[in-house]
């Protein structure tokens, strides 16, 4: 009986065990086909039942990530980095980094972003963290400069890719197509994305929301429209499709590719594929320039360094485009570039979680210049950005009011659109430099080797150099009309500071920084003779009576007792090697004693002033009594030194 028990015991754990496994197939099955939100139904009904393990957490971090469920996502990425003999790629340590500031935990995801950085330190991004470690104080600066309202016509699904067209808003929705099952998108079983247009009222607000023309939506996404001043021609995003239906590339899954629409009699109509589309990689969310003669655009094309770096192509005057140029790596990082727009002064506008920000997307802006590669970046800062994905934004610079979506917090839906008026301009002009010196205020010699620090009013420091052989350095790209300090170091200096004020239009600057030498006692063992460079105290022949140049030198010595009251002397006589010891001896104990009472005369603390004969015993050269010198060698060897004993 017992064997049959356990016989039966095995059988019933094995057929939990093949269970599970079965189970964990189907979620491995839904997860490569990009089923994402039935993969996390899944493998969570598999934690459930006590089953763990490393892929399991892997895929459901990296399943709620690409979901945009990011404080589900930190959980499993906390339970993956911390699982004993996890193999924990860095691409997980960096988005378990993302995901932490998406719940406010900024000191954590600094501290992973300090171990991805030693893991991968020729990344973009890595790179962008080491240089910017002081990030959240730069994106405070940007901060405050926008006023914010959620939209009426928000749904309780996904509302993102507001775009201008004439006097309406038009916008991505999935806020309709929910009742068929066919509509739903597994990815996060949210339904299919179509085109509306909301008008425009006198409050400039969108209201009155309906669905774009027919022709444009299909069975398929459509989303990030783009349109022409004389809203004849539009750009748009949708998935690779035939007859309305989804087609797929070798891999199985539906790219994104983008189109373009003629408007004919009030219709949209010529619905064409752009050429540089392809079958498996996906090109979306179309900007056009303020002259119309370039396409920006995402994309993950063969070429592309992240996830999704941004592209520009011209376009010809007959129609046809040129070959897509990537932006370069200044803008785009390993991870996403993505949702560009670009203003009437051609500012660039786009999203990224690449560059450092709040935490998911952020959106940051740069000047447009013929070499991106000089682009000084900037993060828009809060109330725009925010923990969460933040991401389309649009924006009119003749009315200063704009549109953007997000995934914050206090939404109404999964996204929602936001209008925003700004009330104070962007800075991208970067371009002041200040050049200076850094000086001994004493001997007006330059300084090498100086730590320079710029910091600004509140002392948070900006930029940091070292001066160089020359005492010279350089602070470039300041970036902030306001006022700043420059402070120097340098070891046995005072540090020295200087102020100036960066003006509205950009400027180079020369500055001057002085530094004072520290007074400080010798140290011990040290002739203050050698020490202050002084002339020696000598003797003439047979005498231990001061010189006049003598007590030159005294007064000297006994200004710097008296400057120092913590340093004890000894004094040590010599003679010179003529006569006998005893003779040498008691010369220079005489000459010890005379050098003693005239410090003590001029009111030195006895206690701090002792004396001591040494004869002939210590000569400065080889005048012995053997050697024949003249009497200014033997003159050398006449002398009194001042020892420092204590300081």
């Amino acid at each position: 009986m017992k064997f049959k028990h356990i016989t039966l015991v095995f059988l019933f754990c094995f057929a939990i065990a093949n269970a599970q496994t079965k189970k964990e197939k189907r979620a491995d099955d839904k997860f490569k086909s990009y089923q994402y939100a039935e993969a996390i139904d899944v493998y969570e009904r598999l934690i459930d039942l006590g089953y763990n393990s490393e892929t399991i957490y892997r895929k459901l971090a990296n399943s709620n990530y690409l979901n945009a469920r990011y404080k589900n996502a930190a959980s499993w990425y906390e339970k993956l980095v911390n699982l004993e003999g996890a193999t924990v790629d860095p691409e997980e340590i960096y988005k378990y980094a993302l995901t932490l500031k998406s719940i406010g935990n900024y000191d954590e995801s600094d501290a992973w972003m300090r171990k991805f950085d030693a893991k991968k330190q020729d990344d973009t991004r890595a790179s962008l963290f080491e240089n910017n470690t002081d990030y959240l104080q730069t994106i405070e600066k940007n901060s405050g400069r926008y006023n914010l309202k959620n939209l009426e016509i928000n749904s309780k699904a996904s509302e993102f890719s507001p775009a201008y067209y004439n006097n309406k808003l038009v916008f991505s929705s999935a806020r309709d197509t929910g009742t068929v099952r066919n509509a739903i998108h597994q990815w996060n079983n949210q339904p299919f994305l179509n085109l509306y247009a909301a008008t425009i009222d006198e409050n400039s607000n969108p209201i009155n929301p309906n669905k774009l023309d027919r022709k444009l939506n299909k069975k398929t996404h459509e989303s990030s429209a783009i349109f022409t001043k004389d809203g004849n021609t539009m750009y748009f995003t949708r998935n690779n499709s035939e007859n309305g239906r989804f087609s797929r590339g070798t891999d199985g899954v539906s790219r994104l590719k983008l189109y373009r629409a003629i408007k004919i009699d009030d219709l949209w109509k010529k619905i064409t594929e752009l050429p540089f589309n392809g079958d498996d990689y996906s090109v979306a969310h179309p900007a056009l320039s303020p002259d119309e003669t370039k396409l920006y655009f995402a994309s993950d094309m063969p070429g592309t360094r992240g996830m999704s770096d941004l592209y520009r192509v011209d376009i010809i005057a007959d129609g046809s485009f040129g070959l897509p140029i990537n932006l370069g790596n200044k803008i785009n990082t390993e991870a996403r570039e993505t949702f560009p727009f670009v203003s009437k002064n051609n500012i660039l506008y786009f999203a990224s979680d690449g560059h450092p920000g709040l935490g998911g997307l952020d959106i940051f802006a740069t000047q447009i210049t013929d070499n991106f590669n000089d682009s000084y970046i900037v993060n828009i800062g809060k109330p725009v950005n925010s923990k969460k994905d933040d991401f389309s934004l649009i924006f009119n610079e003749d009315t200063q009011k704009g549109f953007f979506a997000s995934n914050r917090d206090g939404g109404k839906g999964f996204d929602d659109i936001y209008s925003f008026t700004q009330t104070k301009e962007l800075n991208l002009n970067c371009g002041n430099t200040i050049i200076g010196t850094v000086i001994d205020s004493t001997t007006g010699a330059n300084i090498p080797n100086a730590s320079v620090q710029l910091k600004d009013l509140q002392n948070s420091l900006t930029i940091e150099t070292i001066s160089d052989d020359n005492g010279n350095f350089t602070l470039e790209d300041i970036c902030y009309e306001e006022d700043y300090i420059v402070v120097a170091h340098k070891l046995d200096y005072n540090s020295g500071k200087t102020s100036f004020t960066i003006l509205p239009k950009k400027q180079d600057q020369t500055l001057v920084v002085n530094l004072t030498p520290i007074k400080k006692a010798a140290p011990i063992g040290t002739d203050l003779t050698q020490y202050l460079n002084l002339d020696p105290i000598y003797f003439d022949l047979d005498k231990s009576t001061i010189r006049i140049d003598g007590q030159i030198t005294m007064q000297q010595v006994f200004a710097y007792l008296k400057e120092y009251p913590a340093v004890v002397i000894e004094v040590r006589s010599h003679t010179d090697a003529r006569a006998t010891t005893a003779y040498n001896q008691a010369l220079s104990d005489r000459r010890a004693n005379e050098t003693v009472k005239y410090l003590l005369d001029n009111g030195i603390n006895p206690e701090r002033v002792s004396g001591k004969g040494f004869g002939a015993s210590q000569l400065t050269n080889n005048c012995t009594s053997a050697n024949t010198c003249s009497e200014e060698e033997h003159q050398k060897n006449r002398r009194s030194a001042f020892m420092v004993i204590k300081n």
